[in-house]
C-alpha cells in the first residue's frame, strides 16, 4: 500500500528539479572533499600543483619533495578545500531555502542523493579535464599509470553522473504536511 503522504512528483506536476541545483552544488562540494581529503591528504597521490614542473602552463616549479614546494601545494590545497567548502555551504543554504519555502514538503533522499552524485560526477569531469588534462598541474597519480588513472577518474565521474541521474529518476516526493492538511480538512 502506498503511503498517502508519498506521491510521485512527476505525475502531480510538482517540480522535483527544485532540488536539482542544491543537490548538484552539494555534490560538487562533497566530491571535492573526497578528492582533497582522500587523494590529496590521506593517500597523498597528488596535490594541486604536484605536476607543476611538467604542467601545460607556466606556474613555476613546486615539487612536493622540497619545503617550499610542499608549502605552496598545501596553500593551493587549502584554496581548493575552501572552494569545495563554499560549494557545500551554498548547496545547503539553497536546499534549506527550498525546504522551508515548500512548507514541509521535502523530497525523498533518493532524489537528493541522485543529484548529489550528479554533482560529484560533474566535479570529477571538470576537475579532471581542467587540472589533469588541459593545465596538467597535477594528476591522480604521477608516473607510469598517470594517463590511465586520469582517464579512470573521468570514467568514474561519468558513472557518477549516470548513476545519480538514474537514482533521482526513481525518487518520490514526500509531503510532510499531508496529515496536517487532511486533519484541517476533516475538522471543517
Amino acid at each position: 500500500m502506498t503511503n498517502p503522504a508519498e506521491t510521485n512528483g512527476r505525475s502531480q506536476g510538482t517540480a522535483p528539479k527544485a532540488i536539482t541545483l542544491p543537490g548538484i552544488i552539494l555534490g560538487v562540494g562533497l566530491g571535492g572533499f573526497v578528492d582533497g581529503i582522500l587523494l590529496h591528504q590521506i593517500l597523498q597521490w597528488h596535490h594541486m600543483l604536484s605536476s607543476s614542473e611538467t604542467a601545460n602552463v607556466d606556474i613555476g616549479a613546486y615539487p612536493v619533495t622540497t619545503v617550499h614546494g610542499l608549502q605552496m601545494n598545501t596553500l593551493w590545497d587549502g584554496f581548493f578545500h575552501t572552494i569545495t567548502w563554499l560549494a557545500v555551504l551554498i548547496g545547503l543554504g539553497i536546499l534549506y531555502s527550498r525546504i522551508t519555502e515548500s512548507r514541509g514538503r521535502i523530497w525523498a533522499s533518493k532524489v537528493l542523493w541522485g543529484w548529489v552524485l550528479v554533482g560529484w560526477g560533474i566535479f570529477n569531469i571538470a576537475e579532471g579535464i581542467l587540472d589533469h588534462h588541459l593545465l596538467g598541474i597535477h594528476h591522480v597519480v604521477t608516473g607510469e599509470f598517470q594517463t590511465l588513472a586520469d582517464i579512470l577518474f573521468l570514467i568514474f565521474g561519468a558513472l557518477l553522473i549516470a548513476g545519480g541521474w538514474a537514482l533521482q529518476r526513481t525518487g518520490q516526493v514526500l509531503d510532510l504536511t499531508a496529515d496536517d492538511r487532511r486533519s484541517a480538512a476533516d475538522s471543517r
